[in-house]
Formats: structure tokens, C-alpha cells, sequence
């Protein structure tokens, strides 16, 4: 079958999948953009604790997220399979790892604010940090099992389903932040706090949507999502055993850029407005990157499904190709445009001398721009291992090279010599280079081709089956 499949249709295939979760990642990159522009609005030091609080919250959330997410993999490969109802029990064990996440993101509250004050950023801007993070764990869990849920769907290929969904949330999101940030139509002012409240209701306003879906009358007679909504203990393991390297791949990722992030801050306030500026503008690069790696997941998944490991191979490929044109474009924007990008961001920044703001953000957005085909290398092809079921390789390489290169070298430059930031920068910039180069290596040897990520039990199909049509097409 594969080698009927022309490049041109290879590149429709992955566009088909990739365009809705591209827009639906350039949804949460908007969403981050307005969170963040509203509080430039509203004060300086409000700007600055919205990236640390943020990510910290993300730190923690981050692994759970990506444990759930397996179940993407998971629902993939059965769908090649077309084991409908075994996608369904997939899901299900996804919607109980959600929920068992819930209590343990809300403890970790504590742990929290004892790294906000470690990190020793200036008393104004640490106490909007521990506010901020502190409310957006409320809505840790909602985002937790929309991970799960909407995995049913993308790993099927019905991604304009969780587009929809998200891009609602999300806007419902935006909306409520501009009202709770500056106190419109007769609600209160509460500045880094609403906006915070604002993403706990978007955070849960995802899975209510995907769940109306999910539990339809169209899916509980097709796939029995209703039935099958039982804990599976050998599946339930088995997906353990996949998606706990890629939660802790996905953790330590997140946690060792957060060390990095909270780090510049003792560099200086212009060190810290001026990344926050620029990790804000890469939001436009980096978000639609998760879409088409998410994709190529997707689509591996199912070659693998099907036992068709050269077009899994070449669909990877193909991703990459068509990520790094993308971002190629935004980069060189990056670097012919940067007064444009900082105007968006300079109406608070009274307090610094613009002129050497500009030049600050303008030496960050050249490296982004080298940042951004590197990251595209790294995001979509670990994507591709995850959904060949590689999560223990992606695992075990990020954390080497995150927690034994990246942090160490950051904690050395910044603590002990306290080095000029964009040197920082590009320890960081080696960073992502590793990673892109390694998973390009590991995807390029074709080791993944051997895993064997679902059991060899006979496919089950479901009771009733209906054929009409599909709401996804």
C-alpha cells in the first residue's frame, strides 16, 4: 500500500490531521498572548509574574497532561487496527488517570510557593507569582482530562472535533479575562487573579464540551463509549507502562525550562521583561509545532496499526519537511520585524530605557529564530517516536540531556558568575539543539520500528454498529 502513496498525498494526509490541531495549538498561543498582553496592560509587575507563576503551574500539570495523552498513541494504533470499542476502553483509562490526577495537582500547592521564593524575585512580583499559580491549579485537572478525551478523537484523525472544542474554551477564556482583569460590565477589577479565574473556567469549559461529544448518542451506539467506560486492569497497565516515561519525559522537559525561566529573573528586571517578551512572540512559532508533531504521532500511530513501518517512516519525515517551512517564515520575521513584535509589548515598560530593551529583545528574537528549527526537529520527531510507542528513549534522552547538560550549565552561568543573559540564551539555544538532534538520529536509525505497543489480544468490535455518518466528516 505504501508505495502507491505519493509525497503530494502524503503532505494532503498530514495536512487533513494537522491544519484543525495547528489551529488548535494557535488557539492556546493566542490565548497565552492576550493572557499575557491584558496583564502588560494592566501593570508591569503583573506581566513579569505571569510567565514564572504560569509555567510553574504548567511544570506540575504538564506530566499528568502527557500521561493521559498516551491514550492518543493508544486510540491511534487500535484505529489502524479498527478496533472500535477498543478505542473506547483506551479512552476510558485515560478519563481515570484524569481523575486520579485531580487531588494530587491541587496538594501540590505548597511545593509551589517553596519554589517562587527560593527562586528570590523582588517581593511585588513574588506575591502575584504565588496568587497567580495558586489559582490556576483549580483548573490543572480540567486540563488534564481534556487530554484524555480529546485523544479519542485526534487519534482517530477527527481533529476538527477537538479544534472546535478547544477554540470554544478558549475564547470563552480570553473573553472572561479581559472582563476579570479590568473590571467590565460591573465585575470587580482583579487584575492577575481574573485572569487566572478566566483559565480555570476555560480549563473546564474543554472536556465539558469533548465530554457532550464523547457520550452522544452517535458514539455510545458506535464505539460504546458508555459501555466501555470501565477500568481495564491489563490495559490500564499497559498504558501505564507507555505513558509514564512520556509524563516524565514530558515533566522534566517543562520543569528543567522552568528552572531556567525563574533563573533569568535574578539576572535583572530587564533580563526578565525582555524573555518574557520574547517567549511571549515565540508562543506564535512553537504552539502550531505541538499540532503538527501531535499529527505525525497520529499518523505513525496508525501506520504502525496497519504493520506498515516504511510509511510510518515516511509520514515523520514528511512532518518534518513541512514544519521547518513553516517556521523558516516566522523565523525570518523574527529577525526583519522585531520593532513590530515589541511595540505590541512596550506600553508598560515605562520603567526601563527603551533603547536598550529593544536591543535586548532584538539579539533574543535572532536566536529564536535559529530556537524555532531546532525545537521543530525535536517536537515533531518525538511526536513521531511517542507514537510508535519510543516513550522510554524520549524519556531517558531529554532527561540527560535537560538535567545533566542544560540545568546544571544555567545554574553555573547564572548563580555563580551571574553572566550576561543572552549568553544564558544560548546555553539554552545547545540545549534544544541536542534534543533535535537526537531524536532526529534515534528516528532516523529505525529502532522504534520494533516496539510492540498493543497486546496481541483479537480485535473486538462493537455490538451495534451504526452506519450513519460520522459527525467528524
Amino acid at each position: 500500500m505504501s508505495e502507491v502513496i505519493t509525497n503530494r498525498a502524503r503532505r494532503q494526509a498530514l495536512l487533513r490531521v494537522a491544519w484543525p490541531l495547528i489551529i488548535n495549538s494557535g488557539s492556546f498561543a493566542l490565548l497565552n498572548f492576550f493572557d499575557r498582553l491584558f496583564l502588560s496592560w494592566y501593570s508591569e509587575a503583573s506581566f513579569r509574574a505571569s510567565l514564572p507563576g504560569g509555567i510553574l503551574f504548567f511544570t506540575f500539570v504538564c506530566g499528568f497532561m502527557a500521561l493521559a495523552g498516551i491514550t492518543n498513541t493508544f486510540v491511534a494504533q487500535l484505529a489502524g487496527r479498527e478496533d472500535r470499542e477498543g478505542a473506547a476502553v483506551a479512552t476510558a483509562q485515560g478519563i481515570f488517570f484524569a481523575l486520579l490526577a485531580i487531588p494530587i495537582i491541587l496538594l501540590l500547592a505548597p511545593i509551589g510557593v517553596g519554589v517562587l521564593r527560593l527562586v528570590g524575585h523582588v517581593p511585588e512580583v513574588l506575591v502575584l507569582e504565588e496568587q497567580y499559580m495558586r489559582i490556576l491549579l483549580f483548573g490543572g485537572g480540567g486540563m488534564v482530562l481534556s487530554s484524555a478525551i480529546s485523544s479519542f478523537f485526534s487519534g482517530q484523525g477527527q481533529t476538527r472535533v477537538v479544534m472546535g472544542c478547544n477554540v470554544l474554551a478558549n475564547g470563552i477564556n480570553i473573553f472572561m479575562n479581559y472582563l476579570f482583569v479590568f473590571g467590565c460590565w460591573g465585575l470587580p477589577e482583579m487584575g492577575i487573579a481574573g485572569a487566572a479565574w478566566a483559565s480555570v473556567i476555560g480549563s473546564w469549559s474543554a472536556p465539558l464540551f469533548l465530554g457532550i461529544i464523547y457520550f452522544n448518542r452517535w458514539h455510545r451506539e458506535s464505539f460504546g463509549t458508555v459501555r466501555c467506560l470501565r477500568l481495564d486492569r491489563p490495559l490500564f497497565l499497559r498504558m501505564l507502562r507507555f505513558g509514564l516515561p512520556s509524563g516524565v519525559h514530558f515533566f522534566t522537559e517543562v520543569a528543567a525550562f522552568s528552572v531556567f525561566v525563574l533563573l533569568i529573573g535574578r539576572l535583572g528586571d530587564l533580563a526578565q521583561f525582555a524573555g518574557n517578551i520574547a517567549l511571549s512572540i515565540n508562543l506564535i512559532a512553537f504552539m502550531p509545532m505541538i499540532g503538527m508533531g501531535l499529527a505525525a504521532s497520529i499518523l505513525v500511530g496508525q501506520c504502525l496499526g496497519r504493520d506498515d513501518a516504511a510509511e510510518a517512516a515516511r509520514y515523520g519525515w514528511t512532518a518534518l519537511q513541512m514544519g521547518l517551512a513553516y517556521i523558516s517564515l516566522i523565523g525570518v520575521s523574527f529577525i526583519l520585524i522585531p520593532d513590530l513584535y515589541l511595540a505590541i509589548f512596550s506600553a508598560e515598560a515605562n520603567s526601563f530605557d527603551f533603547a536598550a530593551l529593544r536591543e535586548a529583545v532584538r539579539y533574543l528574537l535572532i536566536i529564536l529564530a535559529v530556537w524555532g528549527l531546532l525545537d521543530a526537529a525535536s517536537l515533531i520527531l518525538s511526536g513521531a517516536l511517542k507514537g510508535a510507542g519510543d516513550t522510554h528513549f524520549v524519556m531517558r534522552y531529554q532527561a540527560i540531556i535537560a538535567w545533566g547538560i542544560f540545568v546544571p550549565g544555567q545554574l553555573i552561568l547564572i548563580v555563580g558568575y551571574e553572566a550576561h543573559h543572552l549568553l544564558c540564551w544560548g546555553w539554552a539555544l545547545l540545549y534544544i539543539g541536542l534534543l533535535g538532534g537526537g531524536y532526529t538520529w534515534r528516528f532516523a536509525s529505525g529502532k522504534w520500528k520494533l516496539i510492540k505497543l498493543l497486546d496481541k489480544r483479537p480485535v473486538v468490535s462493537p455490538v451495534v454498529v451504526i452506519r450513519s455518518r460520522s459527525p467528524e466528516r
